[in-house]
């Protein structure tokens, strides 16, 4: 991973697209220093999005007092949450980086047919950012007291994404464990029903969904796929939707 980092924030390696300031090259500025942090994080993604949080606490930090501040990091989801580096991170962005106020809002890691990735970055004034949240808190609230009202008793509030494994992932299994004759299981995964565009968010979340498919066979890493992108993802397994979910069991639901 180290290798990878480190040819990552290779100026001859990555084409930063951007206009005026160019907050793709901020961010890579922001992140050299912790770069040894990093060395076992197996996905750049997991680094831009580490990156863009303290990016953005450190905006807000500077915005609001220091117990809402620290309240908002404890929201953070995950019981992994590296916290000593995020509040390194975020200090070093108030010390180096504060006349940049911009919330950065998305970022993409554009695959190239040939030669490196793209990296790009959109981002938001501070003004238009806390406005939108804003917004967005007001509209939530609106809907939990709409969802409250209308609930129906039996439906959940996810959508369903079903992963079937493809020809080159019954392959593999099939290397690994030549004596078993069924590797064609079907996995259903739960997300926010109000995603809209699926694809989008599978190329941010993919590898989650594919460590999870790997590690149902084995824990043995050195034995997965190398260099697993989006790509591949789609390659090894097709994927359906379903917009409704309804449980028609009495019992509640536990979530282990």
């Amino acid at each position: 991973m180290k290798n990878k980092v480190i040819n990552l924030f290779d100026k001859t390696n990555i084409v930063v697209e951007n206009k005026g300031v160019k907050y793709s090259e901020l961010l890579e500025k922001f992140l050299e220093p912790f770069i040894k942090e990093f060395e076992d994080v197996e996905y750049y993604e997991e680094i831009f999005e580490f990156a863009i949080n303290a990016w953005n606490f450190a905006n807000m930090a500077v915005l609001l007092p220091d117990d809402e501040g620290n309240k908002a990091m404890n929201s953070i989801p995950g019981d992994e949450i590296d916290f000593v580096l995020l509040n390194k991170m975020v200090d070093y962005k108030i010390l180096k980086f504060k006349e940049y106020t911009n919330f950065i809002v998305d970022y993409e890691l554009k695959e190239q047919t040939s030669g490196d990735p793209i990296l790009s970055v959109t981002t938001q004034p501070e003004e238009q950012y806390l406005a939108e949240m804003i917004n967005k808190m007001d509209e939530e609230a609106d809907e939990n007291d709409s969802d409250e009202n209308d609930f129906e008793e039996g439906f959940i509030d996810r959508t369903a994404i079903i992963i079937k494994p493809r020809q080159p992932f019954l392959d593999w299994c099939s290397n690994l464990f030549p004596e078993e004759e069924d590797f064609n299981n079907t996995n259903t995964y739960l997300i926010n029903e109000d995603i809209e565009d699926i694809d989008s968010w599978l190329k941010r979340g993919y590898e989650n969904i594919f460590t999870i498919e790997l590690e149902a066979w084995t824990h043995i890493k050195k034995q997965w796929p190398q260099k697993r992108n989006y790509k591949m993802f789609k390659e090894w397994f097709s994927i359906d939707q379903s917009t409704m979910v309804y449980d028609l069991e009495i019992n509640p639901i536990s979530k282990f």
